[in-house]
């Protein structure tokens, strides 16, 4: 169980270092993210957004934003914060 907390964590920072890198006005935004604990963090999109998430990218999360840290991992964390902010 230490590891997976571990690991998710590590994503959890690495997620919105990236997005922050990618679009540095999220930086506000983002800093709650990495307070929160868990596999899941809700992230600020509109449904809209959520849409083309899928559509476009490939990318399923349910229309409120909830993303699973849990799910992401090194190889697919650059496309999913990329996908985010396009």
């Amino acid at each position: 169980v230490h590891m997976m907390r571990y690991r998710i964590s590590k994503m959890r920072k690495a997620f919105v270092h990236r997005l922050v890198d990618l679009s540095p006005s999220l930086e506000e935004s983002m800093q709650g993210i990495l307070k929160q604990k868990g596999m899941f963090s809700f992230i600020n999109l509109e449904p809209s957004q959520v849409e083309k998430l899928k559509k476009e990218y490939a990318i399923y999360l349910p229309s409120n934003g909830r993303i699973s840290l849990a799910g992401l991992n090194e190889n697919n964390l650059p496309y999913v914060a990329e996908a985010i902010c396009n």
